[in-house]
C-alpha cells in the first residue's frame, strides 16, 4: 500500500503554492515542460509514446495533464516539446503551449529540454519525461520544494535498473552524478525534475553545450561540476512511478494504476 495521499510532513501553505492556486514565488509562477518529442522506438508504437493508452482509458499524456492540473491548479502553464508526429500530440492536447524540436530524429532529451526552457516564462520549470506514469501524490510531495524555488531531481531508491538513470550524492547530500553509466548508484531518477528560476540560465548554458545524443542529465551533471549548481534528490519511493520504455514497463504501469484505483476506492468507501 502506498503512503497517504498528502504526506504528514507537507506543510500547509496558505499564501503560495497549494492545490488550485499556483504561485511558486511572489513574482513568478512555476512552469511545466513535458518532453514529448521522441520516437519511442523501444515501445514499438506508431503514435508518439505519450499517447499510449493506459488501462484506465487515458493516454500517458492525459494522465499527466490531469494530475498536474489537479495538484498544481487548472491554470498552471504547461508546454509540450513536440517532434515525432507532432500533429498528433497537438491534436490530443490543443490547449497546451508548444515548442518544436525539429531535429528530434537525431537529437536526445538535452536538446528538447533546451527548447522548452528557452520558451518558458520567468521562474522555475518543472519538467517531466513524456512517458512517466505516476501517482499524482508525487506532486503533493514536491510542493514545498517548488515553493522554495529549489532545484531537484525525483529519485526512487527501491530499485536500480541497469538501463535507468542513476545518481550519487556529494558530502552535503545533493546530487553529484546523474547518468546511466554510474556504478553502485543509490537509486534511479524517475524523469520528474525541477530547475529553479535562479538556476535556469545556467542549466540552459550547459544544455547548449551538450552533444546531440546526450540526455538532459548530462547538462545537469556538467552544471553541477562546473558551475556549482545544487540539485536536491527528492525521494518519491513511497509512491508509484513508472517510466514506460518497453512493453514490460507498460504492464507495470497498468498494474500500478490498478493498485492506485483500488486504494482510492477503499478510501472513498
Amino acid at each position: 500500500m502506498s503512503a497517504p495521499r498528502t504526506p504528514a510532513a507537507l506543510p500547509t501553505v496558505r499564501t503560495a503554492l497549494f492545490r488550485g492556486n499556483v504561485v511558486a514565488t511572489p513574482s513568478a509562477p512555476v512552469h511545466v515542460v513535458l518532453l514529448t518529442a521522441g520516437m519511442g522506438t523501444r515501445l514499438g508504437r506508431e503514435e508518439p509514446k505519450p499517447l499510449t493508452v493506459l488501462r484506465d482509458g487515458r493516454s500517458i499524456l492525459q494522465r499527466q495533464l490531469d494530475g498536474l492540473r489537479e495538484v498544481l491548479g487548472a491554470t498552471v502553464p504547461i508546454r509540450a516539446v513536440v517532434g515525432y508526429r507532432a500533429e498528433l500530440v497537438r491534436d490530443a492536447a490543443p490547449d497546451l503551449a508548444f515548442s518544436t524540436n525539429p531535429d528530434f530524429a537525431v537529437t536526445n532529451t538535452s536538446k528538447s529540454l533546451l527548447r522548452g526552457l528557452l520558451d518558458s516564462g520567468p521562474g522555475g520549470v518543472l519538467w517531466l519525461n513524456g512517458d512517466v506514469v505516476f501517482d499524482p501524490a508525487v506532486l503533493d510531495l514536491l510542493q514545498p520544494h517548488l515553493l522554495a524555488d529549489e532545484s531537484f531531481v525525483c529519485v526512487d531508491t527501491n530499485v536500480v535498473g541497469d538501463e535507468e538513470v542513476k545518481y550519487t550524492l556529494d558530502d552535503d547530500g545533493f546530487v553529484a552524478e546523474l547518468s546511466k553509466t554510474i556504478v553502485d548508484g543509490l537509486g534511479e531518477a524517475v524523469g520528474i525534475n525541477f530547475v529553479s528560476g535562479a538556476d535556469k540560465a545556467t542549466l540552459i548554458e550547459h544544455l547548449r553545450a551538450c552533444g546531440d545524443q546526450d540526455y538532459f542529465e548530462r547538462g545537469i551533471e556538467t552544471a553541477i561540476d562546473a558551475a556549482g549548481l545544487r540539485f536536491r534528490p527528492v525521494d518519491i519511493s513511497a509512491y508509484a512511478a513508472v517510466e514506460v520504455d518497453f512493453e514490460t514497463d507498460l504492464h507495470r504501469a497498468n498494474a500500478m494504476l490498478d493498485g492506485i484505483d483500488r486504494e482510492a476506492a477503499a478510501e472513498a468507501g
